[in-house]
C-alpha cells in the first residue's frame, strides 16, 4: 500500500501540471469565445436563443464521446493541412482535448454572461446612452463590469465542470489525473483511482474557493480580496509549470491501448530506450483504431499491435490466411499504405477466445463454441467494450450463429470478475492473459476458425523507420516472448494480492528473456 502510495505521489507533479494547463486552456477560450457571442446577443435577441439551444445541446453530448470525434475531425484537418501546406496539425493528446473542453466550457460563461447582460436595469443603459458613450464604451465601462458577478459565477461553473472532464482525456493520449483512473481501473489498483478522483475532486474544490474570492471581490468592488483570488490562481497556475520547466523533450512516444499487457509492454519498449539514454513518454489508454492513425501519422513512435485486429480493422478482411501469409501481406499493406513499418513479430498470441467458468461449461457440457451455440440463448456474454463492435464478434455470430440471452460490455478486469461471480456465464477473454490459467477457466475450442491469427507485432511510425536507436532497442524483443512469459508478467499486475505495477512487471519480463531490466 505504501508503495503504491509513494508511487502516486511521484507521477503527481507531471499529471497535475497537465490537468491544470489544459483546464485553463479551455476555460480561457471558453471565455474568450462565450463573452463576445453574449455581447452580440445582446443586441441580436434572435439569435440569443439560438446561441443557448446550440450550446445546450453540445452539453449533453457525453465527455468521452466528444473527444473522441475531434480525433477522426483533427486527423482530416492533419490530412489536409500536410498534402496542400506540407505540415501536420496534431490530432492526438492536447489539441482534441482542448477543443473538446473548451465547448464543454462555453454553456455556463455563455449562459450567465447573457443573464447577467440583460439583468441591467435599463435606467443605467439609458444614462450611459445619455452622457454620451457608444455602444464599446457602455459595453466596456458599464454593462459588463455590472454583470461581472453573474459572469464570475457561470466562471467557476465552467471551471468545475472542465476540470472533472479533463479527467476523460487519457484516451486521445493527453496525460491528466485521469491517467491514474484509467490504469487505475484496469490493473485493480484502487489507490491509483482514489488518488486520481481526490486529486481532481481538490483540484476542483480550491480553483472553485479562488474564483468564488474573485467573484465576491467584484460584487463588493473589494480590491485586495480581488487581488488575493487572482494571485492565489496564478500562484496555481505558476506551480503547474515548475514540472514542465523542469521535464525535458521526450526524444520518443510509445503507445498503449488500455489493458495490462499493453501498459507492460510500453514499459518495456521504454526501458529499452531510456538504457540507450533516450527520454521516453508513454501514451497509453489508446482506441485501437486511435492507436494506428496516430502511430501513421507519426504522433507515437512505436506500439505493439496485433495482427488480427490489424487484418480485420484497418485493413478491412475477412479471410483468415494462414499466419505467414496474413503477416506478410499486413507488412507490405502498411508500409504501402501509411509507411509503417511492421518490425516483426515479438513470438506470442493474443487472441479473442471466448471463455467460461468449467464448473458451468462440464455442467452444460460445452467444450467448443458449437457445443456454446447450442445454449447460448439461456446465457449472457460478457465482452470488453470494443468487442462487440469488432469484425469478430460479427464473424463469430454468422458462423456459429450465436445469440445470448444478455450481453455486456465491460472494462476488462470487471468482465473477469461479472465472470467470477456469475453475473455472465461467457466472456470474450485474451489468450494471453494470466488469469484464465489463475482462475481455472475453460478456452472454448474455435473449429470453424473463425477467429483470425493475433500475433503481437511491433510497428513503427513512418518517421521513425531507418531510426537505429529504436531498432536497436526493439530488435532484441523480435521472437523473444513466448505466451508462457507474457501470461506471468500480465497476472503480475492482473492479481489480487501482491500485484507489480505495470513497470516493474516489464523488468521481471526483461529479466525472464536474458535482457537487462
Amino acid at each position: 500500500m505504501n508503495s503504491r502510495i509513494a508511487e502516486a505521489f511521484a507521477l503527481l507533479p507531471q499529471y497535475l501540471s497537465q490537468h491544470i494547463l489544459l483546464s485553463l486552456a479551455a476555460l480561457v477560450l471558453g471565455g474568450l469565445i462565450s463573452i463576445p457571442l453574449a455581447a452580440a446577443a445582446l443586441h441580436f435577441p434572435r439569435l440569443r436563443g439560438g446561441l443557448l439551444a446550440v450550446a445546450s445541446v453540445i452539453q449533453t453530448i457525453p465527455g468521452l464521446a466528444m473527444l473522441a470525434l475531434f480525433y477522426p475531425v483533427l486527423l482530416a484537418v492533419s490530412e489536409l493541412t500536410q498534402d496542400s501546406f506540407g505540415f501536420s496539425v496534431p490530432a492526438l493528446g492536447f489539441l482534441p482535448s482542448v477543443a473538446a473542453l473548451t465547448l464543454y466550457a462555453i454553456l455556463p460563461i455563455l449562459r450567465n454572461t447573457v443573464t447577467g447582460l440583460t439583468g441591467i436595469d435599463p435606467t443605467i443603459s439609458e444614462a450611459a446612452q445619455g452622457v454620451g458613450m457608444t455602444r464599446r464604451q457602455q459595453l466596456l465601462q458599464v454593462d459588463l463590469p455590472l454583470a461581472a458577478p453573474v459572469i464570475m459565477a457561470g466562471v467557476r461553473m465552467a471551471a468545475v465542470w472542465t476540470i472533472g472532464a479533463a479527467t476523460l482525456a487519457t484516451p486521445v493520449g493527453q496525460t491528466s489525473l485521469g491517467n491514474y483512473i484509467f490504469s487505475g481501473l484496469q490493473t485493480e489498483n484502487w489507490v491509483f483511482v482514489l488518488f486520481g478522483c481526490a486529486a481532481a475532486a481538490i483540484l476542483a474544490i480550491l480553483v472553485d474557493l479562488l474564483l468564488a474570492l474573485v467573484e465576491k471581490a467584484t460584487a463588493l468592488r473589494d480590491k485586495r480580496r480581488l487581488f488575493a483570488g487572482i494571485a492565489g490562481l496564478v500562484a496555481l497556475i505558476g506551480i503547474s509549470l515548475v514540472p514542465l520547466a523542469r521535464s525535458q523533450t521526450s526524444t520518443y512516444v510509445i503507445g498503449a491501448k488500455n489493458f495490462s499487457e499493453q501498459f507492460i509492454l510500453a514499459e518495456l519498449i521504454a526501458a529499452r530506450l531510456r538504457q540507450a539514454g533516450a527520454t521516453v513518454t508513454i501514451k497509453e489508454g489508446l482506441g485501437s483504431a486511435v492507436a494506428f492513425r496516430a502511430l501513421a501519422n507519426s504522433e507515437l513512435d512505436a506500439y505493439v499491435d496485433y495482427t488480427g485486429t490489424l487484418w480485420t480493422n484497418a485493413m478491412g478482411r475477412s479471410d483468415m490466411p494462414p499466419r505467414d501469409q496474413m503477416l506478410k501481406e499486413l507488412t507490405g499493406w502498411t508500409k504501402a499504405e501509411y509507411g509503417v513499418t511492421l518490425l516483426g513479430r515479438l513470438g506470442f498470441e493474443n487472441a479473442y477466445v471466448l471463455a467460461m467458468r468449467k464448473p458451468r461449461a462440464s455442467e452444460l457440457g460445452i467444450t467448443r463454441i458449437d457445443d456454446l451455440a447450442r445454449r447460448a440463448g439461456e446465457l449472457s456474454l460478457g465482452s470488453d467494450i470494443e468487442f462487440l463492435d469488432r469484425p469478430e464478434w460479427a464473424a463469430l455470430k454468422q458462423s456459429y450463429g450465436l445469440q445470448f440471452r444478455q450481453q455486456f460490455s465491460y472494462n476488462p478486469t470487471f468482465m473477469y470478475r461479472a465472470l467470477a461471480d456469475g453475473t455472465v456465464d461467457v466472456i470474450s477473454a485474451y489468450s494471453s492473459d494470466g488469469r484464465i490459467a489463475a482462475d481455472d477457466l475453460t478456452v472454448l475450442a474455435d473449429p470453424h476458425h473463425a477467429v483470425p491469427n493475433y500475433d503481437a507485432v511491433v510497428l513503427i511510425a513512418p518517421k521513425r523507420a531507418d531510426d537505429p536507436v529504436l531498432r536497436r532497442a526493439l530488435q532484441p524483443l523480435i521472437g523473444a516472448l513466448s505466451v508462457e512469459n507474457m501470461r506471468a508478467a500480465n497476472y503480475e499486475v492482473d492479481k489480487e494480492v501482491g500485484k507489480m505495477s505495470p513497470a516493474q512487471a516489464a523488468a521481471g519480463l526483461a529479466k525472464s528473456i536474458g535482457l537487462s531490466p
